[in-house]
C-alpha cells in the first residue's frame, strides 16, 4: 500500500546531525563538539528567563517589538527592519521560502552550514556549492557559479565549519557582482568573535544600504542562549515584509525574548566571554599544532584542524577523545573527512582536552596508533 511522497527535493535532504553530546561511560563528557559558550549564559538573563515563568500561560508578543526594539538600540539599527526566527535556521528558512521556487538555484561556499541545503532543497531548489581557497570563501568561484536560475546566495563570514574570515571587501565584491534580483545572505552568527580581524565587517552598512541583503545574527553563541533558539535577520523593508508574512506566529517564547533583552544589557558577560575567547584561541590552535595537525586560521570560538594523515586518523583521534571523556566534531559530513573542529573551553577544559592530546601523541610515538583500544578501530 502506497502512501503520499513527499517532494523529489525533499526526499534529497540530508538531516542535520548536531554535534554529540553524550560519550560511553561519562555521564558528565566535556562537550566541545557544539561552539557553545564555555561560561554558560548571562546570570541576568538566567534570571530574566525565571522571571518570566510567571506568564507561561500568557502567548508571547508576536511581533517582538520589546526585543527587536532592545536589539536596534544596541546596534543603532531600525527596529522595524528586523525579523525573529527560532535560530538563525529559521531565517534561512524563511529566506528560501520567500525567493527560492522550483527550478531556481543557491549558490553556497563549498564548506556551508548544513541547515543553507535543507533551507533551499525544502523550497524545491538546487543547491550549488563553489570551490573555496585553501579552505575560505572564493568570491570569484561564487560568482562564476551564479547563473540566470540563481536567486539567493548564502556567505558565512567568519564561517562554520571551517572558522575563517576574509575581509569585507571582499564581501563587497560579490554584492557588487550579483544581479539586483539575488538574495545575499551574511551569516554572522560567529561576528563578535571576529573583533579586531584586519579588514573585518560584519555587514550590517552593507544590509541597511542594499535592497537585497539579509543580515543573520544569533543569541546562541555569544550571549550563550543556544537552549533557547533564538536569531534574528536585518534586511531593507520589502524583505522583511515578506518574511514577516509567513513567519510562523509566536515564534520567540517569551521567556526566550526575556533572556535575550537582558544579554544585550549584560556588557560584563560579554566582555568575559570574548576575553576568554581571545586568550584560548592561540592556546588551543598551539596544542592542535604541536600534536602535527595543520590549524585554519580561526576568527571564531573553535579551531578547525586538518589531519596530515587522512581521515583515519581523524576518526581515531575523535574515537580516543571521547574515550576520555571529551566531545569534538568530526567534520566528514562536511566534506572534510580528515578534520576535526574543537569548540574553545575554559581553562580547566582546555587543560583537559591538552592532556588527552598529548596522550594520543605520546601513544603514537610509543609505535602505536591513535585508534588502539578505541571501539571500532583495528
Amino acid at each position: 500500500m502506497s502512501g503520499p511522497a513527499p517532494k523529489s527535493t525533499i526526499l534529497d535532504i540530508k538531516p542535520y546531525v548536531p554535534g554529540k553530546a553524550k560519550a560511553a561511560g561519562f555521564a558528565a563528557p566535556l562537550k566541545l563538539s557544539a561552539n557553545e559558550n564555555a561560561l554558560g549564559c548571562s546570570p541576568k538573563a538566567r534570571a530574566a528567563y525565571v522571571a518570566a515563568a510567571e506568564n507561561l500561560h500568557l502567548y508571547p508578543d508576536s511581533k517582538a517589538i520589546a526585543l527587536r526594539e532592545a536589539i536596534a538600540a544596541k546596534h543603532k539599527l531600525e527596529a522595524d527592519r528586523i525579523v525573529l526566527g527560532t535560530g538563525s535556521d529559521e531565517i534561512f528558512s524563511l529566506v528560501c521560502q520567500a525567493y527560492l521556487s522550483p527550478g531556481d538555484a543557491m549558490v553556497q561556499p563549498h564548506y556551508a552550514f548544513a541547515a543553507w541545503a535543507i533551507a533551499a532543497k525544502a523550497a524545491g531548489a538546487r543547491v550549488v556549492s563553489a570551490p573555496e581557497r585553501d579552505y575560505a570563501v572564493d568570491v570569484d568561484a561564487l560568482l562564476a557559479a551564479v547563473d540566470p536560475t540563481t536567486r539567493v546566495v548564502f556567505v558565512a563570514n567568519p564561517a562554520n565549519p571551517t572558522g575563517t574570515c576574509v575581509p569585507f571587501a571582499d564581501i563587497q565584491r560579490l554584492h557588487a557582482g550579483l544581479p539586483e534580483h539575488v538574495v545575499l545572505v551574511l551569516d554572522a552568527a560567529y561576528a563578535e568573535f571576529a573583533e579586531g580581524v584586519p579588514g573585518y565587517e560584519d555587514g550590517m552598512t552593507l544590509a541597511r544600504t542594499a535592497p537585497n541583503v539579509v543580515l543573520t545574527r544569533t543569541f546562541s553563541k555569544l550571549h550563550g542562549l543556544a537552549a533557547l533558539r533564538i536569531g534574528w535577520g536585518y534586511a531593507a523593508a520589502p524583505i522583511v515584509d515578506a518574511l514577516n508574512r509567513i513567519r510562523l506566529p509566536f515564534n520567540a517564547a517569551t521567556p526566550a525574548q526575556a533572556a535575550a533583552i537582558a544579554a544585550l544589557g549584560d556588557s560584563d558577560f560579554v566582555a568575559r566571554s570574548l576575553t576568554l575567547v581571545r586568550e584560548m584561541r592561540p592556546r588551543l590552535t598551539h596544542a592542535l599544532t604541536n600534536a602535527g595537525l595543520r590549524t585554519l586560521p580561526s576568527a571564531t570560538n573553535f579551531v578547525t584542524a586538518l589531519f596530515p594523515e587522512g581521515p583515519e586518523a581523524a576518526r581515531a583521534m575523535e574515537l580516543h577523545l571521547a574515550q576520555c571523556g571529551i566531545l569534538v566534531r568530526g567534520l566528514s559530513g562536511y566534506d572534510m573527512p580528515s578534520a576535526l573542529r574543537v569548540t574553545i573551553g575554559s581553562d580547566p577544559e582546555m587543560l583537559e582536552f591538552e592532556c588527552a592530546l598529548r596522550g594520543s601523541a605520546a601513544a603514537k610515538r610509543a609505535g602505536g596508533s591513535l585508534g588502539r583500544n578505541v571501539p571500532g578501530s583495528s
